[in-house]
């Protein structure tokens, strides 16, 4: 596949879905990554003699695959950006994480550190259980804010740490292994910038995760 390993869900003359891998960074770090999604999408755009750059709505860090939104031009990122700062955005996603949790759904409250801004900032996760297995449950998270790894630090919150977590918690302290933090970014619905129109996207399961959930035997 080469260089390309991410895929177009859908795009128009104003945004483009795509379906992030994990391992990838949406933009590059002090490190100066070259492969990163945002330079490799605009080097197909360019190729294809498509005039605006894109550049991402939001953000998915590098472990997490999914659905992820970019604009083409910067006037049109700015009205989405608007969209996620007014909270008008549905995310969902796809944890699998340590342990059984407790209860069948609820909300997870917790203050999460913006660096930026230096302070402690209020957050809240709702989730419900999907599946179940012996040491783990797969959930559908849906962040009510957007805090900077949100559903990470706040399952590490309530003692139940994403599967294969390395930042928040330690991966030898568990027997389940994976090689990424299992999250996935399943699905968004926005209004469309341009026409006004509530459009949404799917990101299938990444492979690796269903490979995981296959291979061990969960159960609903």
């Amino acid at each position: 596949m080469g260089e390309k390993r991410y895929r177009i869900i859908y795009e128009d003359d104003h945004i483009i879905a795509v379906d992030k891998p994990a391992g990838m960074l949406v933009i590059e770090t002090p490190n100066k990554e070259k492969n990163t999604l945002s330079a490799l999408l605009n080097k197909e755009l360019d190729e294809r003699g498509v005039e605006p750059n894109a550049y991402p709505c939001h953000r998915l860090d590098r472990e997490t695959s999914g659905v992820i939104i970019y604009a083409k031009g910067k006037k049109i990122q700015q009205l989405v950006m608007d969209e996620f700062k007014n909270r008008a955005v549905k995310k969902c996603y796809v944890a699998i994480v340590h342990g059984n949790l407790g209860r069948e759904s609820g909300t997870i409250k917790g203050r999460i550190y913006n660096r930026n801004k230096k302070r402690d900032e209020p957050a809240a996760t709702h989730y419900k259980v999907v599946r179940r297995a012996n040491s783990y449950d797969v959930v559908e998270v849906e962040p009510v804010t957007g805090r900077t790894n949100q559903i990470r630090i706040h399952f590490k919150g309530i003692d139940h740490p994403l599967v294969g977590e390395s930042v928040y918690a330690f991966r030898k302290d568990f027997a389940l292994k994976f090689h990424r933090a299992a999250l996935h970014a399943s699905y968004i619905r926005f209004k469309h910038p341009a026409t006004g129109e509530m459009i949404d996207f799917v990101s299938p399961l990444a492979e690796d995760m269903k490979s995981f959930l296959e291979k061990s035997g969960g159960k609903e």
